[in-house]
């Protein structure tokens, strides 16, 4: 089984896409995770620019725009799914949806109008598992997966761990089931008081890595048990204030910096270590 990798537009809005482009090609990733909304460019013009590269595009997306019902907040977010899906036809979307105070009604309107969609239009809608979503922690998601057997999600557990503030060592049977459900990992490295850490390469953060690698090694193997082809990983460390502004103006080389460690680090253990076996 391949795992490919995509590399995240997000923090890199200022750099011009035949640089970006670039960029991402000689680091080696399949593709772009990217949220049309963050900028003023032609999605339909990105979308083409990236093909003919021989890069996929995948779409990471949350709700814009003021609401104040629940049908008027699902009416957005279909409008805008949609929109994403017709304007650069992505591999895949990852939907960041309702919030954490959504009620189980709520939730399952957002579910049931990604799934819609999804139908629609052929392209896989995976929820993430995010803070400020419906699917914030742990133990508000096995009853959604368990009520919903073809829910699929993008499994972000950093979110979890800082939520918790714990590394979900009580709450396993949860991770287990988010790890059978998951479809796409967010590889950022978090830990009990935050949701992502300065470098992950650094011994003071051995604890929290490993944590993270203890997780996505299961999923991997799963997916391997699954029989899948190849998976999907996107090293998602984010700029500021996810990241620590640099004095010297250097903060977008050390997010690029990072995020090209994390990717390197799992291609070597799920692809070249395995192949080695």
């Amino acid at each position: 089984m391949q795992v490919n990798f995509f590399c995240p537009r997000w923090g890199f809005e200022g750099m011009p896409w035949p640089e970006f482009i670039y960029r991402v090609k000689q680091a080696g990733y399949c593709g772009v995770e990217w949220f049309p909304y963050s900028e003023d460019v032609d999605p339909q013009q990105v979308a083409t620019s990236l093909k003919s590269n021989g890069l996929q595009l995948a779409i990471v997306m949350t709700v814009l725009g003021e609401y104040t019902t629940t049908n008027e907040y699902i009416e957005i977010l279909q409008t805008q799914l949609t929109a994403h899906i017709e304007q650069c036809q992505p591999v895949f979307i990852t939907a960041q949806t309702g919030r954490e105070y959504f009620d189980q009604e709520q939730i399952q309107q957002c579910v049931d109008s990604c799934e819609h969609i999804s139908k629609q239009t052929g392209v896989p809608v995976y929820q993430e598992t995010h803070r400020n979503k419906w699917a914030y922690a742990a133990h508000v998601v096995p009853p959604v997966l368990q009520k919903n057997e073809k829910l699929r999600i993008t499994f972000d557990v950093s979110h979890w761990f800082c939520v918790s503030e714990s590394y979900l060592e009580d709450q396993q049977a949860a991770v287990k089931l988010a790890i059978e459900r998951a479809e796409h990992i967010h590889a950022r490295v978090g830990h009990t008081q935050g949701s992502q850490v300065t470098d992950p390469a650094k011994p003071q953060y051995a604890k929290a890595l490993a944590e993270h690698l203890a997780i996505w090694d299961k999923w991997i193997e799963h997916k391997r048990n699954e029989g899948a082809g190849y998976c999907t990983i996107t090293p998602e460390f984010g700029p500021p204030p996810y990241f620590t502004q640099t004095d010297d103006g250097t903060t977008w080389q050390e997010q690029w910096r990072i995020n090209c460690w994390m990717k390197d680090l799992l291609h070597q253990r799920y692809n070249i270590e395995h192949t080695n076996r």
